[in-house]
């Protein structure tokens, strides 16, 4: 089937039957495709700065270029606090941004959120293969020393930020697969100068007190610096000197920390870990019920087959006469079945009975039961409070209840 070709003028004119949209509304179209790709949300470019502009807003306005190309970019006042240096014509850089279009002109640029000096960031590479040749030859790599994940853990202990959303991602996900599970927060900070030495003995105060049975190290995405703690020696020894399973899940699916490599098991991202940590229940019930409908199934089967074979004697001339016989032996079949039967759905019984215990063991660890009968729980600086000797007249206070949480200052104590 052959197609006639239209000139441009004859398109325009078949065109013309629907309304036409505005150079806003095109330009807007346009940015949005743009913010539909992921890949543009967060890009990693290198080039070389040129027609660098400081302007009075404290906004960065420059381009970036190679050999072949360039882009416009823009750094906003909120991200130029975090530079380290002073950006210049000719300087090579590494830019972590977002590529968006600017409606009003109806041009495509980077957004900026930080910002490196090349060699700075080649220096980083260099420290990374460095550390990372050598505890692989000291071994600390190795699959045989890596530790199961418990298949029920009961204690989930994470070790990140007290604020943002890797904290918040990992207690939705980890309470949605099983309620029951308990999240035992260790806040460090994940990035900047002595975190990698807080982070080390945050893993080690969870070992020595015990208080968890699976660990997840966590911490969002950002640029080689940012997740830098976690590729520092000491994070990476305290992780694999661990007695406590170590679930690493730092950064974004394509980073890779030295702690993903001595953990006992890498997570791509911090919901992920979660995932990998806490048991569905309701694949547990699933799992369940199924092994019952297999006995049935079975149950069935067999009564089948007997009734088969009985109506197969029944039919041989060998058992026709000796009537008496086959009755005999037809009331003793019978009898089994029933014993089978009778065994069987006592087995079933028995294993629903240990579910719905398991199921009330779970619910009774849940600390939600325990606020719900009117009891609370006490934080001072996000800490637990256990003892009133842990207390002093003029502290704040935090207490949780079943619906919310209460400020408090500690007036006097008994």
């Amino acid at each position: 089937m052959s197609h006639k070709l239209t000139s441009p003028v004859q398109q325009l004119r078949e065109h013309m039957i629907y309304n036409p949209i505005s150079v806003t509304e095109l330009n807007k179209y346009i940015k949005g495709k743009f913010e539909e790709d992921e890949y543009f949300a967060n890009v990693l470019v290198e080039g070389e700065i040129s027609n660098y502009k400081h302007h009075y807003t404290g906004h960065l306005y420059f381009t970036l270029k190679d050999e072949n190309s360039l882009i416009k970019c823009i750094m906003f006042k909120t991200y130029t606090g975090h530079l380290d240096f002073e950006p210049k014509d000719g300087m090579k850089v590494m830019i972590l941004g977002s590529v968006s279009v600017f409606e009003r002109d109806g041009t495509y640029q980077l957004y900026a959120k930080a910002m490196k000096q090349e060699g700075m960031v080649g220096d980083l590479r260099a420290a990374y293969e460095e550390l990372k040749q050598k505890l692989e030859k000291e071994g600390l790599f190795e699959t045989a020393h890596k530790k199961q994940i418990p298949t029920y853990p009961k204690v989930i202990g994470v070790l990140t930020s007290n604020t943002g959303a890797v904290i918040r991602d990992i207690i939705n996900v980890s309470t949605r697969r099983n309620p029951n599970v308990v999240i035992k927060l260790f806040p460090v900070p994940v990035q900047g100068e002595g975190a990698a030495e807080k982070i080390a003995k945050g893993i080690e105060f969870m070992n020595e007190n015990k208080l968890a049975d699976v660990l997840i190290v966590a911490r969002g995405g950002g640029s080689l610096e940012d997740l830098w703690p976690f590729n520092e020696e000491v994070v990476a020894r305290a992780i694999y000197t661990s007695d406590l399973p170590v679930i690493s899940a730092v950064g974004h699916e394509t980073d890779f920390t030295i702690s993903d490599f001595v953990a006992d098991l890498r997570a791509p991202t911090p919901s992920a870990a979660a995932e990998l940590a806490v048991p569905d229940i309701a694949e547990l019930q699933l799992k369940i019920e199924g092994y019952q409908n297999r006995y049935k199934q079975a149950l069935l089967r067999k009564v089948q087959l007997m009734k088969l074979r009985y109506e197969k004697c029944m039919q041989s001339r060998v058992f026709t006469e000796p009537l008496q016989k086959i009755n005999e032996q037809y009331m003793i079949m019978d009898m089994k079945l029933k014993t089978m039967e009778h065994s069987i759905l006592q087995k079933l019984q028995l294993e629903k009975a240990n579910f719905q215990k398991l199921v009330l063991q779970l619910d009774t660890l849940s600390p939600l039961k325990t606020l719900a009968r009117g009891y609370g729980i006490v934080y001072k600086q996000g800490e637990r409070v256990k003892s009133v000797v842990d207390l002093k007249e003029k502290d704040e206070i935090s207490i949780r209840l079943q619906d919310g949480e209460a400020k408090a200052i500690i007036v006097e104590k008994n």
